[in-house]
């Protein structure tokens, strides 16, 4: 689904990531870990085609981005959901508007029901009319989870999501997470927080990748 092989990224001044070689497989759960600044952020780029590697190969649903144009890539990450670390909404269009957006914009607006369906599930029936700054950042959080599984990709991506909640929120937004691989999706998500890592593996096969001294490797069980 997702492969590196032997994938470096450098920003100019120096390698960020090096020698990167793994296989994201359909259906499973990843964490990714490491230091600020070590390339969390630009590795998930990487991941859904926002940046290109600098060396080594890398293969997106068996197509490698080198050879992909523009809409290509747009096609690649249509098949992905993508958590931001810093989500952002539209502050004039209600929360369930926003959250279609994705939908909206390509044209396959969600029958109402669905989205319907999909708030309620993340636990924003509540709020659908309401606009995003009167949003908690717990609701923001979740809302940008819907937004980002809008389309039902094959793949979540989540760049720090519960960076900015108290542990009882970061609980609930795991366990959204955790039941949406129980559905197939292949999810990564990117974290300093070894509790919320302890607290999934309780409950799900979750592989840990670390990231140091420009590598991405797979973390043992001291974690």
């Amino acid at each position: 689904m997702i492969a590196f092989e032997n994938v470096a990224y450098n920003y100019g001044g120096g390698e960020l990531l090096s020698e990167v070689s793994l296989k994201l497989a359909p259906g499973s759960f990843h964490f990714l870990t490491g230091p600020s600044g070590s390339g969390k952020s630009t590795f998930l780029k990487l991941c859904y085609g926002e940046l290109l590697p600098t060396a080594g190969r890398l293969t997106l649903f068996d197509r490698e981005v080198r050879g992909l144009n523009r809409d290509e890539i747009a096609r690649i990450r249509g098949r992905m959901g993508i958590v931001h670390q810093d989500c952002q909404f539209l502050d004039h269009l209600p929360m369930a508007a926003n959250v279609a957006l994705p939908a909206t914009v390509t044209g396959r607006e969600a029958p109402m029901q669905d989205l319907a369906d999909l708030m309620g599930w993340v636990g924003l029936a509540d709020v659908m009319q309401a606009m995003p700054p009167h949003l908690s950042g717990g609701e923001r959080q979740r809302a940008a989870l819907a937004r980002a599984i809008i389309m039902s990709p094959e793949v979540v991506l989540a760049d720090e999501p519960t960076g900015n909640l108290d542990w009882d929120m970061s609980l609930r937004l795991l366990q959204l997470l955790i039941e949406l691989n129980r559905m197939g999706k292949t999810i990564l998500i990117a974290t300093h927080d070894l509790n919320l890592i302890r607290t999934a593996k309780q409950q799900v096969a979750a592989r840990v990748l670390r990231i140091a001294k420009r590598r991405v490797q797979l973390a043992g069980a001291d974690l």
